[in-house]
């Protein structure tokens, strides 16, 4: 068995000069196109959390996904446990850019 090493990172409490990079992280679990609704409902639900970061094969964010998307996806005539989130376009919402 191999032990993992953490290191908790200290609490701030307001962040003045965040980057974007630091507001993604604080949005949610990052996920990339290719991964099935299935998969991605599955990993909400062991994160807890309603919404997944999309990101393309370079890593670059292209959208967010919620539970109500993918559970409506999913509950559509035309889903397939094969369905992947790039499939689902429609599901999948802008990031929010400032």
């Amino acid at each position: 068995m191999t032990l993992a090493q953490t290191q908790s990172r200290p609490k701030i409490a307001h962040r003045v000069n965040g980057t974007a990079a630091d507001a993604m992280d604080a949005a949610g679990p990052r996920v990339w196109e290719d991964m099935t609704v299935e998969v991605a409902l599955s990993l909400m639900a062991a994160a807890r959390t309603d919404h997944l970061i999309v990101c393309d094969d370079d890593g670059l964010y292209t959208g967010l996904v919620t539970r109500a998307g993918l559970t409506a996806a999913r509950d559509g005539s035309g889903y397939t446990d094969r369905i992947r989130l790039r499939d689902t376009v429609d599901v999948i919402g802008p990031f929010p850019r400032h």
